[in-house]
């Protein structure tokens, strides 16, 4: 079981150019998810706190996605999508995108110090809260806490 973690909620602040891709490669942005909360999570398959806490996030995913509520597993594996693809189907995810960040760029941007670190983005693409380290995404109080960041 995580422990117990609790989102350090930020003065909503405007991120700066966040560039990453799909599975395909296919290069995205922030402007791709216009009007949508986000958890944007920044894990690799070599973290053991990242990969533990993947299934909390998928389950997170399922409960917020009617919510207006995408979360964005944000890998920074080199090997990209084949690394991460044999990694959800190992552990049966299912719902979560394939998002890659093989450069690490959006981790430098963001101001990462470690992985997991997770970053709550408002409906205005500003950052609202962060969150270093591994947390159950799904627990009732998260849900509540990050519901109640969505507005």
């Amino acid at each position: 079981m995580a422990a117990a973690r609790t989102l350090e909620p930020v003065e909503p602040k405007p991120l700066p150019p966040l560039r990453f891709t799909d599975a395909e490669g296919k290069p995205y942005d922030l402007g791709a998810f216009p009007g949508q909360m986000l958890l944007i999570n920044l894990w690799a398959t070599w973290c053991p706190p990242c990969v533990k806490e993947m299934p909390s996030l998928e389950r997170a995913q399922d409960a917020l996605k009617d919510e207006g509520w995408t979360v964005l597993p944000l890998s920074s594996d080199r090997g990209g999508r084949e690394k991460v693809e044999p990694f959800y189907k190992r552990i049966g995810l299912k719902s979560l995108g394939i998002w890659l960040d093989p450069q690490n760029t959006v981790a430098r941007a963001l101001g990462a110090r470690g992985l997991p670190t997770t970053i709550v983005v408002d409906r205005q693409q500003r950052e609202v809260a962060r969150l270093e380290g591994e947390a159950e995404w799904d627990s009732s109080s998260m849900l509540e806490a990050l519901r109640k960041l969505g507005g």
